[in-house]
């Protein structure tokens, strides 16, 4: 078999993965896209370890133990992963990396600013002018305003 048939299979499966970690918004679908990038990578080991071990005579199959090791360091980072998406799930409601963002950012939750309507300013006073969500649609927003 040539060597060009699964470096196309594995370019094809990368290249959908990297659309899936993307273009989806779940944190568990981007968890199954980052395997679906690793697999890609491990059909390369594979397929160039094989297509080197027939121009050597003794080889160590270098390739196919880091496919291996990668396999275990892939399932590692799944159970990891899998169980932190839970945790945040539990916590947020939601496994929306988009609505996740605002948490690493420092936002509240509902995307109200600290210090907003009623809430203390930076100097401690308390403020009653509007402000506008952070996030929603442009009819929530005109909604707040109004």
């Amino acid at each position: 078999m040539h060597l060009a048939y699964p470096a196309v299979l594995s370019a094809l499966l990368f290249c959908t993965g990297l659309y899936g970690v993307l273009a989806r918004r779940n944190a568990i679908l981007v968890l199954m896209s980052v395997e679906l990038m690793l697999n890609a990578v491990n059909l390369n080991l594979v397929a160039f370890d094989v297509w080197l071990s027939q121009a050597a005579e003794e080889t160590l199959h270098s390739g196919q133990a880091l496919t291996l090791f990668t396999i275990a360091i892939a399932a590692a980072e799944i159970g990891i992963g899998l169980a932190i998406v839970l945790a945040v799930h539990r916590n947020r409601g939601t496994s929306d990396v988009d609505k996740l963002r605002d948490t690493a950012e420092g936002h509240e939750p509902d995307g109200h600013e600290p210090g907003g309507p009623g809430g203390p300013d930076a100097d401690g006073s308390a403020s009653d002018a509007p402000t506008t969500p952070a996030t929603g649609t442009a009819a929530e927003k005109t909604e707040a305003t109004a």
